[in-house]
Order: C-alpha cells, then sequence, then structure tokens
C-alpha cells in the first residue's frame, strides 16, 4: 500500500472510530499490473449488527501510475460489496429511516474523495442492505454497489423491538 493511501487511511480510520463508525481490516491484495497498482479487500464488521461482516474492494494506484496520469491524491471510485451473515444476527440502535446509517468511511483522496458504507432497512422486505459509494464535495458518483442480509426467517434478536 502507498505511504500517501496509509496517511489518509489512517487519518480516516481514527476519524471513523471517533464517530462511532465500523473500521476495517485488509483482509486481501491482489497486484493488477506491472507497476504496482492493487485492489485491496477489507473486512469491515458492522458496529450495530453483530453477526454481519461486509468485505468491500478498492482499487489502489501506485505510485508510477499517479506519475503516468497525474491526479496525485485521489483513487478512482471504483469499489464492490459482498455482505454475509457470520454469526448470530444481533440488532442494536440502527437508524430505520430511509437514509439509514453510515456504517464505514474511508478517503479516497487526500481530502475531497470519501468510500462511504450505508446501511438502510427495508422494512417491507425484512432486509438489510448494504450500500457502498463514493463521495465527492464538488461532483456526485454514479459508481456505487450494494449487497443485502434477509433477516425473514432467521433468529434474529432485536435490542430495540422490531419495528412493526
Amino acid at each position: 500500500m502507498s505511504t500517501l493511501r496509509k496517511l489518509v487511511l489512517s487519518a480516516a480510520s481514527v476519524a471513523a472510530l471517533g464517530a462511532g463508525a465500523a473500521s476495517a481490516e485488509v483482509v486481501g491484495k491482489v497486484g493488477v499490473d506491472w507497476i504496482g497498482n492493487d485492489i485491496i479487500v477489507d473486512a469491515i464488521a458492522d458496529p450495530q449488527v453483530k453477526g454481519v461482516t461486509c468485505h468491500v474492494t478498492y482499487f489502489d494506484r501506485s505510485v508510477i501510475d499517479r506519475m503516468k496520469n497525474g491526479n496525485w491524491f485521489e483513487d478512482p471510485s471504483n469499489n464492490s460489496i459482498a455482505c454475509r451473515q457470520t454469526g448470530p444476527i444481533e440488532i442494536g440502535d440502527i437508524n430505520l429511516s430511509r437514509d439509514g446509517d453510515e456504517v464505514f468511511k474511508a478517503g479516497m483522496s487526500l481530502i475531497w474523495k470519501k468510500l462511504v458504507v450505508n446501511r438502510i432497512y427495508d422494512k417491507t422486505n425484512d432486509t438489510l442492505i448494504y450500500l457502498a459509494h463514493s463521495r465527492e464535495l464538488t461532483d456526485g458518483s454514479a459508481k456505487m454497489s450494494i449487497s443485502t442480509i434477509p433477516l425473514y426467517g432467521q433468529n434474529v434478536t432485536w435490542k430495540n423491538a422490531k419495528p412493526q
């Protein structure tokens, strides 16, 4: 991982921990070319939903790629997410609105761009939805990915009673 990337992710992790968001653990790194570009795979445990883990992938540009293509302080917005039940599900105090909760946030540029994971509860279908997307200060990004955890038929413990 590049030094710049480590600094940005460290700062984002400290900020995320202070805000009560989840922290990520790098569980995979795949080299994609000879100039050092990598795809990183992070594991993120939802802090308010025990028993759910999301794996998020993103692109980490090398120094050579940054020199060759410019745009020094930014990684592409491309990302993917897959979430699965990894233990008994216990749902804490989650936001039940259509906006949901921000579960994770990490810097994808020095200042402006963030990789964000939001959790939304779909009450009608009794499903947790996890949305990975990029947030940019100047322009929004249409690049996103979702994953769902169906709760129907599962033995789920709700800290506050299940919404009716």
